[in-house]
């Protein structure tokens, strides 16, 4: 399904233990871009993109999807929140793992379709897992993780994909695979909104960036994104990084 909507963040505000956690934050998501969000330790980053989806309460503002609150339609969102937020304990293989992205689609506690089992599989090939669909998930290095947890998102078929710090532990393998995929599914015309740290050469590729630090400093193309002012406005003082400064 090609996506036609676009995400509309209005006047989102958000205080996290009585603190401003975000302020007056406006911006629009389209789909077909692969869009990193950006900014320092502290800055908002995993706040902005759960307050999106409603995970957590807001001050003022709304954020809709198409003409209803994107809160509303969380059917239409695949979210993987960070990896030290999942229990690794937890007793189920990577197959299990990724039916778990079908769960919506069948209902609690009905039997998973054939064609449901299909793109699980395929999905697990895709992240190139499907040798390990028997392994216990707290088995696996981090990058293996990451890529299940990739193919759960898959599996969902969702118009909609959130990634909070994918790229944290994994090797460069794992890290080439979920890019590929990213810009996959950007082609197909799906929103990817991706939380990320890394101002090295990763940052290539991304389309489009959103650069916060409580307040949004700057969203849009690359090359606008990375000036030397939204960078001192983001970061404070001298912070290195990869590629060209304005």
């Amino acid at each position: 399904m090609v996506v036609t909507s676009k995400i509309m963040v209005d006047h989102l505000s958000v205080n996290y233990r009585d603190v401003q956690a975000l302020r007056n934050i406006n911006l629009t998501v389209r789909p077909g871009k692969v869009v990193g969000v950006f900014g320092p330790n502290g800055a908002g980053k995993s706040t902005l993109v759960k307050a999106m989806l409603g995970l957590m309460p807001v001050v003022t503002g709304r954020v809709t999807y198409g003409d209803d609150i994107l809160a509303h339609q969380l059917d239409r969102v695949a979210y993987v929140p960070q990896r030290s937020q999942i229990d690794w304990t937890f007793p189920a293989t990577v197959w299990d793992v990724v039916m778990m992205g079908r769960v919506k689609q069948t209902g609690w506690f009905k039997r998973f379709s054939a064609p449901s089992h299909q793109i699980v599989q395929d999905s697990l090939e895709r992240v190139g897992m499907a040798d390990f669909c028997d392994r216990p998930i707290g088995a696996l290095s981090g990058g293996q993780q990451q890529r299940v947890f990739l193919a759960r998102a898959l599996a969902q078929q969702a118009e909609i994909f959130c990634f909070d710090e994918p790229f944290v532990g994994v090797d460069q393998k794992t890290e080439t695979v979920i890019f590929s995929i990213f810009r996959e599914l950007a082609a197909a015309g799906k929103i990817v909104l991706v939380i990320n740290h890394d101002l090295g050469e990763s940052i290539t590729n991304f389309d489009q960036l959103i650069l916060l630090n409580k307040e949004l400093i700057a969203a849009g193309p690359r090359d606008w994104v990375l000036t030397r002012d939204h960078m001192t406005r983001a970061y404070g003082g001298h912070v290195g990084f990869f590629g060209h400064v304005a």
